[in-house]
Formats: structure tokens, C-alpha cells, sequence
């Protein structure tokens, strides 16, 4: 199934958002929630309501952090994507430290790649021989790339890998991302998308035309799982 829901701005997104991942958690029915967590600035919003709403929930007992993906820096640069989920969410509530997996940017990629493969494997739910996450929160980028499959690079939605070594194709840093194949496993898998400089990607990926097949988010189509689109106004504007 494919939801579409439009806020007025970021913040009334995450705002609505947080509560309905708590929902989630709260009723899932097995006593691990995985939730696999991307950068960027609307996710920041999210974390900074979650930190600011449920501090003490005990529903962060069963709740496992993985990433979708993560630039290949250590934790304490600006650019970590878990440094900034630690500084403005697990810093904030009470979260055992093992629930948290972080993907560790200092090592090597493809060795990291493989060991985070591996951490996976073992410990989210395989079926038909792939991990399922309960949830994955995903961004897009305003060249419709998603996680850190970019445009040109869409083989990586296929790959037989759980992770893959990801080149940023301008700056050419090394990251590490879960492939589409993976993503597509989610139980449910919820886009979150703002700002005017995303309307003409998400346009051309929700009428369903040939530009949004080329796009690394126009290729996440979950295989017996749910795909929820969640857009702000501006983000939204060339949508009929």
C-alpha cells in the first residue's frame, strides 16, 4: 500500500510523526522494534521531538536503532550521522546502549561493510532469506537519491548484499548503505520529505512516469510491506 500525507512545515511533520512511531513501538507485538534511521535535517526534527516528548518511555527498552546509511567519518565529526542521532536523541532518553547500531565510520568501508552485514543478519528477523525491519525512515535528496543510492548508481537497488560500500558522486566520500533490496523487506518504510527544493523529484516519483523510474526513490516498492509518504507543503506544491 502507498500513503501520501501533507503537513503545513517540518515541524508539524515531525511533530505528528513522532507519536504515530511511538504507536508503532507500542503496538508491536514482538519485544524488539527494528528501526532503521537515516541523516538529514527532517529526521533531526523528529529526533529532537522523540528526545523532547519521551524521555523516560519505556518503550525505548525494546526499541533497536540501526542506519540506513552513514558517511565514512568518525562519530564526533559533524558530518556522523549517529553523532548527530546521539547528540540530539540517545543523549536525551533512556535507551540501553546495546539497542544502539551504529554503523562505525572510522574502519575500514568494505570491511565495516561486511561486519555491519553480519551484525544485521544476526539480529533482525530474517524472511525469505532477508533481515525485516519493522521500520525504515528514509529521506530523499533533491537529486531523488534515498539512503546513499544516488542517481546512476541504481544497481545498488538490486544488489544481493545487506550493505554496500556508496561513493557521493561530486565529493567522492565513501559511505556505507543498506541496499534496496533490504529496504524493500521493511515491514514498513516511510519517506519523510521537505522543502522546496524537493517538489520536482517527488512529483515525477508519485506520477508513477518514466523520470521517476530512474531516481533511486522512485525504486522503493516494498515487497509484502507498507510504503507511507510523508511531505511537506512546499515539498508537495506540483502534486495534484
Amino acid at each position: 500500500m502507498n500513503h501520501l500525507n501533507i503537513y503545513s512545515n517540518p515541524e508539524t511533520l515531525a511533530k505528528t510523526v513522532g507519536p504515530l512511531l511511538m504507536e508503532w513501538i507500542a503496538k508491536s507485538p514482538s519485544s524488539c522494534f527494528h528501526l532503521a534511521v537515516s541523516g538529514g535535517s527532517t529526521p533531526n526534527l523528529l529526533f529532537e521531538e522523540l528526545a523532547g516528548q519521551y524521555p523516560d518511555s519505556i518503550l525505548w527498552q525494546k526499541t533497536h536503532f540501526w542506519w540506513v546509511d552513514e558517511r565514512m567519518v568518525r562519530s564526533a565529526d559533524p558530518e556522523s550521522n549517529y553523532g548527530t542521532a546521539q547528540r540530539l536523541l540517545f543523549s536525551k532518553i533512556r535507551i540501553p546502549e546495546g539497542n544502539i547500531h551504529r554503523i562505525r565510520g572510522e574502519r575500514n568501508p568494505a570491511l565495516e561493510a561486511v561486519s555491519y552485514s553480519a551484525e544485521i543478519a544476526g539480529s533482525v528477523p530474517m524472511k525469505d532469506g532477508w533481515p525485516r525491519f519493522n521500520l525504515v525512515l528514509l529521506g530523499m535528496g533533491e537529486d531523488g537519491h534515498t539512503a546513499s543510492i544516488f542517481p546512476g548508481h541504481l544497481a545498488l537497488l538490486k544488489s544481493q548484499h545487506i550493505c554496500e560500500v556508496a561513493t557521493h558522486p561530486a565529493t567522492q566520500q565513501l559511505r556505507i548503505t543498506l541496499t534496496g533490496e533490504v529496504i524493500n523487506r521493511a515491514a514498513t518504510v516511510c519517506f519523510l520529505v521537505t522543502g522546496n527544493a524537493k517538489a520536482n523529484r517527488l512529483s515525477e516519483i508519485l506520477s508513477k512516469g518514466e523520470m521517476g523510474k530512474l531516481l533511486p526513490a522512485g525504486g522503493i516498492h516494498p515487497v509484502n510491506g507498507e510504503l507511507i509518504w510523508f511531505a511537506d507543503r512546499n515539498a508537495a506544491q506540483l502534486l495534484h
